[in-house]
């Protein structure tokens, strides 16, 4: 082998060793792509859910208004089929949410680049946990609506579309954290590329 080709495969194996290789920045780039497919299908979710919800109050307030005690048991009956659905999407999102943050400490330990590894792992926990603080205030919006489900009389009319509303704001919240997380896994795929 020539002197100059010993040479030069002398100084690539750094870069590729810090680099990890063809194979690990493809692996980096697709699963940032991966990421950011998943961004954007939560991102069409939360969307419809929050045009769903709103919907919902609207047509709840319009049956209140008219004292229409019919069109008042269907939207409550949409309303639980809604909770039941968000309750269902909430606790897989959580559950890969601490997925993320699980492989993000891994990453944390072992990447050349800690500190970048380190964010990524605090922006994982802080996503989990605010699922987990989404999964704990829908429940109790849909125990309390259970517990007021055909109750006509004023003060349970007053609290059920109290309730309906703060479903409407966790859906905005939910819809502007998807936001964030769009950002930085953005800003994450400019960084791998940048990096590899």
């Amino acid at each position: 082998m020539s002197k100059w080709l010993l040479a030069t495969m002398a100084l690539s194996l750094p870069v590729l060793a810090h680099a990890g290789g063809p194979r690990g920045n493809n692996h980096e780039q697709a699963r940032d792509r991966q990421e950011l497919r998943q961004d954007a299908r939560e991102t069409r979710d939360d969307r419809y859910d929050l045009r769903q919800v709103e919907s919902l109050l609207s047509r709840y307030d319009s049956a209140r208004g008219r004292s229409a005690r019919r069109d008042l048991l269907q939207v409550e009956e949409d309303v639980r089929r809604y909770v039941a659905s968000e309750l269902s999407e909430t606790r897989r999102e959580l559950a890969q949410d601490k997925q993320e943050a699980h492989s993000s400490a891994r990453e944390a330990r072992y990447d050349d680049n800690r500190r970048d590894a380190r964010q990524d792992h605090r922006d994982d926990v802080r996503d989990a946990r605010q699922e987990s603080r989404a999964l704990r205030q829908t429940r109790s919006i849909s125990q309390e609506l259970n517990n007021l489900y055909g109750r006509m009389d004023s003060g349970s009319l007053s609290r059920k579309r109290m309730l309906i509303a703060d479903l409407v704001q966790l859906a905005r919240t939910e819809t502007a954290q998807n936001r964030q997380e769009t950002r930085e896994d953005r800003r994450e795929a400019r960084e791998d590329s940048r990096w590899h």
